[in-house]
This record gives C-alpha cells, structure tokens and sequence, in this order.
C-alpha cells in the first residue's frame, strides 16, 4: 500500500496508461482496461492502493458527469426520425431480457431481489462503447447505426428510471406506508421536473448566453451545474445520477449543448477511470473464479439472446435481416450503467459484494467479445446470412426502394450523395444524364428526392442491395465514397451480379488509387488531388499572362 494519495493517484494513472495502450493494441474498450488495473492493484493483486476517499470522490463525479453528458445530447429526433423501431426494439428488448434473465437467475437459486438486480443489469447496453465503435466503422449514419442509437437512447431514459425506483425505494426503511412513500416520490419527482422546466425557460438560455463569451467561463458553469443538480437530486432523496441527468437535458435544448458535450468528454472519460479503477480494486479474485460458470451462462444469454430479440422485432416491423443483425450486434453487451446499477446496490443493501462481481464479470466477458463481433460484423454476417432467413419477412416494407422519377433506363448509378457526391450528381443532370442515386443517409435520400433526384435509399455493402439495383440499364457505376473496404464490397457485389458496364471509384489518395487501377477499375477519382490538379491548370495559364516575364 502505497503512503501517499498523491503517489496513489500518480500510480494508478500511469497503469491506466499502459493498460488503456495494451487495451487499444488488442482493440478492446478502456473499461475492460481499467477494470483489469483495478483488481490488479487492489487488495485481490499486488494491493498497491486502497479505498480512499479521494478516489471515491473521483469516481463519484465521473458518474455524474457521465449521466449529464446523457442528459446532455438526448436527441429524441434521432427516435423520430427511425420511427417506431427504436422503440420498440428498445423496449422490446429491455422486456425480454429483464423477464428471461429473471427467470434463469432464479433457476441458479438467486433470492428475488438479486435476481432481479441480475436481470435488469443484463438489459442495459453501452452507449460509449457502440456509438465509439460505429463512429470508427462510419456507420452512426446508416440504417442500423441510427436505430442502434435511436433505442440506446430509449434504453439509457429506461435506467435512469429504474435507477429512481431503485433508489426511492431502497431508502424507505421498513413499515413505511408504501404508497404514502410513493405518492411523496411522484409529488418530489413533480417538483423536481416543473424546476427544471422552468429553467429551461425562463433562466438558462439567458445565463448560457452570457457565460459564452468565455469559453472557460461556460465548461466551469456547466461542470458546476452538473454537480449541483447531482447534489439536489441527492438531497430529494432520488440519486445524484438522475440529478446530473437532469441537469444536462436542462441545457440539451440550447444552442451551446454541442459545444459543452465535447469539451466535457474528454473529463468525464477521466473522470469515469477512477470509478472503474475502484469497481476492479473491490472485486475478490478468487470469488470472481468460483462464479466464472455463472458468468459465462448470463453472458451467453446476453451475447445471443439480446441480438436474437433486437432481429425479430425489427424483421417483424418489416426491415431486412441484415439491418437486424447488425443493429442486433450493439446490444450483444452490458454496459457501464449496469455496473452504477450493481454499485447502487451494493451502496443500499440490497447486493452483496459477490453479486457485484459476478454483474462485473459478466460486462467483462460480454464487452471484450461483443466489440469483436461489432468490429467484424460484416464477415459475420456474410457467414451467417443463410440461417437468418427466419428474421426476415418476404417483403421487407420497410426498406423498399424509395424512388423519384423514371429509373427504366439509367445513364449513371451513382454511389453516395455526401459533399462531393451530391455535386458529381448536380453537374450529371446539368448534362442531360439519367442518374439513380443510392446514400444509407434516410436525411440524404429525402432532401434529394424532395429536389427530384431518383435516389434509393440502401446500403452499398449490402451484396443483397446491389443485387436489387437496375445493373441491366447502368452505363456507369460511380462510387463517391471514399473509404477502400466498402469499395472492395461494392467491386465484389458488382461481380457478383456479372455486372458488364464500366465501373468508377473514388480514392482517399494516390496509395488506393493504384490499388483499384490494378484491380481493374475503368475510372479512379481522387477529389482533392482532382481538384488540385484542375485548379492549376487554370491559375498556373492566367498567372503568366498577368506576368509575361514570368
């Protein structure tokens, strides 16, 4: 045990480091990291640090700040915009899993409470983790991405809900008039939403406003707000949790909650090291080995089941199995609530710390392979596409071609409608060219088909999607993306279909560029070496004649 807190808090950093480098090298989240460096200098490992009140403090304001970044950005647009799925596969979700976790943790003779802990711990999936890996893949803005995002938002609502119960609840001691107790949470509750409506109103727009002419001036006021809407929501007897949730959708409506969510990113992921750190450092080594077969039942159920839910509803509601199954994929964890859950037990007494550790193997288990399989989910799906027929309706009515103008005969099936694609597309139609669009963006496709664009909406790895192009009538196909493995796809689906006309690919540089020039591609775009080369073939000419001498 090391004799300074200082020296404690510079030990830990540094492990952290190395750890989180390791972590990144096998391209496994940080939390598994950190978690890992907590038990190893805990009391169950080299016991180098203990529990300290500092690092309480710490861990402490992570989650805080962690449930005021939620507030924060919750977008409920994102759930508009995917319609009904997202709630329904979110809820859907939640349901099955909390009731079929249930009823195995009883099966494993768990008493009903911690049962029940057990189950709900299971439902929850990370927001960090999926939306971190989907940004990395590029896919937030795809079909499956925007609906993983849409019911990991009704998912995170649903905890801090649970976490209210929870800890109303917990506190009221026994032969208190439970529904006296509730009608006192729901008048608490009342009040405490009416206050934050209000100042949604009446105050904070105002007072942002000020504070944002000092950068610095609006990342303190918003740190100091978030922790005091934690101590308030303690005060009232709910959690600081919910009151740091609170706080953040007090501000989500304003013009600065871009603004502060960034900047307060990178503190609250500090922050939160320490909450990890400590959750590692209180876990018992040799528990943690006696419950590792428990671990891997719930985590087989968590890593198949939940993706096997998410498919079913949403081929239900009519979208292909291939969305399914790689919307499906981003549940197949637990998440960092999951462990505040179990923590938030442990703290009112109705966990033990052995159940603690067991949620806590669980999310290292179902986190370190679920990122695996989100990483390589179109390998897996390629794999696995032939069994997954069953989640899949005969007409997925969901995703039909969404379509503007005569597509009978097609000059050019163009591939992306982002900056440089939609202006490709724009001086194709200046010429007089009959132009099928395709963009995953549902945004992209509904601006363009409102300006009278022929555009399908899809995604272009899809080998399924490409076969439902009109390759038949397509002189050229034009892909503007950028990126080379969702070119390789496109090139591999093409071939697949005995695709016979000419083909054009956008590069990142001149590496890829020869890359798909000796793949045999007809035509490789570079834009900006494009660009580049184009506007000096027009300046270089008028500089000379500006100069003669020159």
């Amino acid at each position: 045990m090391l004799g300074s807190v200082f020296l404690e808090i510079g030990v830990i950093l540094g492990l952290a480091a190395i750890g989180g480098f390791i972590a990144q090298f096998l391209r496994q989240p940080l939390i598994v990291a950190f978690i890992a460096i907590g038990i190893l200098v805990g009391p169950s490992g080299f016991g180098m640090v203990s529990h300290s009140s500092e690092i309480e403090l710490f861990a402490r304001l992570g989650i805080a700040l962690l449930l005021f970044v939620v507030g924060l950005k919750l977008d409920l647009h994102i759930i508009r915009t995917v319609g009904p799925v997202a709630l329904a596969s979110g809820l859907g979700q939640v349901l099955f899993t909390s009731v079929v976790g249930y009823l195995i943790a009883l099966l494993m003779g768990m008493s009903p409470v911690t049962a029940l802990y057990v189950a709900v711990a299971l439902t929850f999936s990370s927001t960090i983790i999926i939306v971190k890996l989907l940004s990395d893949k590029r896919e937030v803005d795809s079909l499956h991405g925007r609906i993983a995002v849409g019911f990991l938002i009704v998912q995170d609502i649903v905890v801090v809900l649970v976490m209210i119960g929870l800890t109303a609840f917990g506190q009221a001691e026994e032969g208190i008039n439970i529904g006296r107790e509730a009608l006192v949470i729901l008048l608490k509750g009342a009040l405490m939403l009416i206050g934050v409506a209000l100042l949604m109103r009446y105050v904070l727009p105002g007072l942002l406003q000020r504070m944002a002419h000092s950068s610095e001036l609006l990342m303190l006021f918003a740190i100091a707000w978030a922790v005091l809407g934690a101590s308030i929501g303690d005060l009232l007897g709910f959690s600081k949790e919910v009151g740091a949730f609170l706080a953040g959708i007090s501000i989500a409506s304003t013009a600065y909650r871009e603004q502060v969510a960034a900047r307060l990113v990178s503190l609250r992921d500090f922050l939160l090291l320490f909450f990890f750190i400590e959750l590692g450092a209180s876990l018992d080594i040799l528990n943690l080995g006696g419950q590792l077969g428990t671990a891997m039942i719930f985590s087989l159920f968590v890593l198949v089941g939940n993706p096997l839910i998410v498919m079913a509803i949403m081929g239900y509601m009519g979208y292909r199995k291939r969305t399914g199954f790689l919307a499906g994929l981003t549940v197949a964890q637990i998440s960092e609530f999951s462990l505040i859950l179990a923590a938030l037990g442990l703290s009112l007494g109705h966990l033990g710390q052995d159940t603690v550790g067991l949620i806590t193997l669980v999310g290292l288990i179902t986190i370190s392979v679920s990122t695996y399989m989100i990483l390589y989910s179109h390998p897996l799906y390629a794999r696995l596409a032939p069994w997954l027929s069953i989640f899949e309706r005969k007409v997925a009515y969901r995703e039909l071609s969404t379509t503007a103008g005569d597509e009978e005969k097609v000059d050019i099936l163009l591939i992306g409608l982002g900056r440089f694609g939609a202006s490709v597309a724009t001086n194709l139609r200046q010429r007089g060219c009959r132009l099928l669009a395709v963009d995953f963006d549902p945004q992209a496709v509904q601006y363009h088909t409102r300006d009278g664009y022929a555009v399908r909406y899809g995604d272009a790895e899809d080998p399924e999607f490409i076969a439902s192009l009109p390759l038949s009538r397509a002189t050229w196909v034009v892909s503007t993306v950028r990126d080379r493995a969702i070119n390789r796809m496109i090139l591999h689906g093409l071939k697949q279909q005995g695709y016979k006309g000419k083909v054009a690919i956008s590069a990142a540089g001149s590496y890829d560029a020869r890359f798909f020039e000796q793949a045999g591609v007809d035509m490789v775009l570079v834009p900006y070496t494009d660009a580049a080369r184009e506007a000096a073939a027009q300046l270089f000419p008028q500089t000379k004649a500006d100069n003669p001498q020159a």
